[in-house]
């Protein structure tokens, strides 16, 4: 179409996305969304839109996108069943901290309340899910909430937001004047708050005076760019810094003071000392949640808690806190390095011996497992033939299932930052898939792999035609042992093997990813990983590789709980 100086909704909202520094956006179309797509199409823009197979994938491409780019990622989809279905990678992407938008069109103004086909109140649906959240009733309102979105997104705690976008105001006249953006709100944090530089103080302080600190690190280290900072405290105090899940690539993983993952899943005996042993623990953008503390068993009572986070709710939520600093982790780990600059005579905490020796141990027994020629193929081989394969430049997708304990407790990267991604907050199984496409338009130039089990698999194969039409070069291994392996090993640990309703029959993962116009391969013995790896990564479009793996209640899966 020609444009005119003459603007309506559905262009506005175009113009918009492009002002906001918007590059992609993933979705799929509804008769609700014709005007929006029209636009789309007829206007002379630099977006691209990436067709998607349903719109909760959508929203994990856009979930993907975000983490690895740090920008703002954009999903869409039509009104009812589309706007039900975007859901769970909204509030996945809310209680993460990472910062979508999802654009959902609506039946028309004119008909709510008439009992219209897919009309749902979309308004209520959204608004306990996240951070920003409006269905526009007038067209000349877009400009403005699309602004207040983007700001709500990326300041302060970032999170995600919710435009519902009516049918009828998508024809509606706009003034283009008030058609403009600022691209400050197109990345995140947005105007990172400091903190209070007497509190910054007094935290390390604390942290000086105590015998066997421990840092332990969540995800909004890396959301933050604090990992430089970091790194310089964890360096000259010679201190120990353990991760959550989310704060995995907080330090590299071979950084000489990283300690890897604690807590319940991906944690091991041998990282939870340190946890216990701790007369302090410094939380840095974690929320000290159940996962990372073994739901709350270490910290132990008496141990004293330092906490960092741009979120004041979450300081002292779950336990008593001798200080706590609200502000951006990289001012306030800037801020504590230049205290440390002050101070003559820092002591040092031994971190990088005991840290080597906890390590030694794990990994020895991680070797022996992963060295072994059973069949079904054990997930530790398949950890392991990753880590030496991988390029350096890569990120590691997980869904939360089978193969996300294996990964968190020993997979190695040796770069700091978002280079694995899993969603923790809520763990809908089918995740990988779609969050691995969208990592892969955020940062090209990366090898991305994506890990699931075959219940994960079934959940979301459909996109697996989305990688073949645009050609995404992402391998994903699915380890298939025909069940729930997550729920079907909790039985047998908290049901003393009282199975119910946990298995289903197993499928032929490589001939659904070739119906698919996907290169595949089934991996029965261990010794083809290897070849079929290389094979995989080497090949120009994307792959998958179904590993018959061990059955994961009757492996040694890193999860506290089952490891006694």
């Amino acid at each position: 179409m020609a444009e005119t100086n003459q603007m309506n909704g559905a262009e506005a909202m175009v113009r918009m996305l492009e002002a906001q520094g918007v590059t992609h956006i993933f979705g799929l179309c509804g008769d609700t969304t014709l005007p929006f797509y029209d636009a789309m199409r007829g206007l002379d823009h630099s977006m691209t839109h990436i067709l998607t197979r349903d719109e909760r994938c959508a929203a994990y491409m856009a979930d993907g996108f975000s983490r690895v780019t740090g920008r703002v990622g954009v999903c869409e989809g039509p009104s009812g069943g589309g706007a039900t279905y975007i859901l769970p990678g909204l509030i996945e992407a809310n209680e993460s901290s990472y910062a979508v938008l999802a654009i959902t069109t609506d039946i028309s103004v004119g008909s709510y309340g008439k009992y219209p086909l897919t009309e749902v109140d979309q308004d209520a649906l959204m608004r306990p899910l996240t951070k920003y959240n409006t269905v526009i009733k007038q067209a000349a309102h877009i400009p403005r909430m699309v602004r207040a979105a983007f700001r709500a997104m990326t300041s302060g705690r970032s999170g995600a937001a919710h435009l519902g976008l009516p049918y009828d105001i998508q024809y509606d006249a706009v003034d283009p004047v008030d058609v403009w953006g600022d691209l400050t709100f197109s990345s995140y944090p947005a105007h990172p708050g400091a903190p209070e530089a007497s509190r910054v103080e007094a935290a390390v302080a604390a942290l000086l005076s105590a015998e066997r600190p421990l840092i332990v690190c969540g995800g909004g280290v890396i959301i933050s760019g604090a990992c430089e900072a970091l790194a310089a405290v964890a360096e000259r105090l010679d201190i120990a810094v353990a991760t959550s899940i989310s704060g995995k690539g907080s330090l590299s993983d071979d950084h000489p003071q990283s300690l890897g993952v604690v807590g319940s899943n991906g944690g091991t005996p041998e990282t939870w000392e340190m946890m216990q042993e701790a007369d302090l623990v410094a939380f840095l953008g974690c929320r000290a949640g159940s996962t990372t503390t073994s739901r709350w068993s270490a910290p132990k009572p008496g141990t004293r808690v330092l906490h960092f986070d741009n979120d004041p709710m979450v300081i002292g939520a779950n336990y008593p806190t001798e200080v706590g600093v609200v502000g951006d982790l990289r001012l306030s780990l800037d801020m504590a390095n230049a205290v440390l600059d002050g101070i003559s005579a820092l002591p040092t905490f031994g971190g990088t011996a005991r840290v080597a020796e906890i390590k030694a141990r794990k990994f020895a027994r991680f070797q022996t497992l992963a060295q072994s020629l059973e069949k079904p193929v054990r997930p530790e081989r398949i950890i392991d033939t990753l880590n030496r394969l991988l390029p350096e430049e890569s990120v590691v997708v997980s869904d939360p299932g089978t193969t996300c304990p294996y990964y968190n407790a020993f997979g190695l990267r040796p770069k700091a930052g978002r280079t694995f991604i899993t969603n923790r907050a809520h763990g809908a199984l089918g995740y990988a898939i779609g969050a691995s496409i969208g990592a892969w338009f955020g940062r090209p130039q990366a090898t991305v792999v994506a890990l699931m089990g075959d219940g994960s698999f079934g959940f979301s194969c459909g996109e697996l035609e989305t990688a073949a039409r645009y050609k995404v070069p992402v391998t994903f291994v699915v380890l298939s042992n025909a069940g729930y392996g997550w729920i079907k090993a909790s039985q047998k640990d908290d049901k003393g093997g009282r199975y119910y309703n946990v298995d289903f029959g197993r499928t032929d993962n490589a001939k659904v990813a070739e119906g698919f116009g996907v290169r595949s391969w089934t991996v029965e013995d261990p010794e083809d990983l290897d070849r079929v790896l290389k094979e995989a990564l080497a090949h120009d479009g994307p792959t998958l590789i179904d590993v018959i793996s061990q059955p994961l209640e009757e492996s040694a899966a890193p999860v506290m709980r089952w490891m006694g």
